[in-house]
């Protein structure tokens, strides 16, 4: 009697885009450096670099108000060119927990935006980029195993 020989496993899946480009939450104050040529614009697009990009849904709003502000201040066309590069950035944008932004708004003492892009650092497990102090502090002691009460 012959042995049946068995079945190799076969594990079929889409080419996952996350292992190839780390992920990276960034905030307002990174992308707008970078769109709006800002002097911190290299260090921004230096961290930006080969990174799969993620932001909370809000991002868009706060972007706009960027482009308001300095319209009030600078040529238009920087701001059209700006708003346009924004449409065709690679970025994915989320839908945040309120709860859970809410919570680490308190925990943190952040606005309620500022606690959208660390809640979602923290779930994703990414990395959060920010020029912003406040915030900066906050993920350093949340990422790295800190927790909310």
């Amino acid at each position: 009697m012959r042995a049946e020989r068995a079945a190799a496993l076969i594990i079929a899946e889409p080419r996952a885009r996350y292992a190839a480009r780390a992920p990276l939450v960034v905030d307002c104050s990174v992308v707008a450096a970078v769109l709006f040529d800002e002097p911190n614009r290299e260090a921004a697009a230096q961290a930006l670099t080969g990174k799969d990009l993620f932001a909370p849904e809000l991002l868009a709003d706060e972007l706009v108000s960027v482009a308001v502000k300095k319209s009030r201040h600078a040529a238009g066309s920087l701001v059209q060119q700006a708003l346009v590069d924004f449409t065709e950035l690679e970025l994915t944008r989320c839908r945040c927990d309120v709860h859970g932004q809410w919570r680490l708004a308190r925990e943190y003492d952040l606005s309620a935006y500022d606690a959208a892009y660390l809640w979602l650092a923290a779930e994703l497990g990414a990395p959060l980029a920010t020029f912003d102090e406040r915030l900066g502090a906050a993920a350093r002691v949340l990422l790295a195993g800190g927790r909310v009460s």
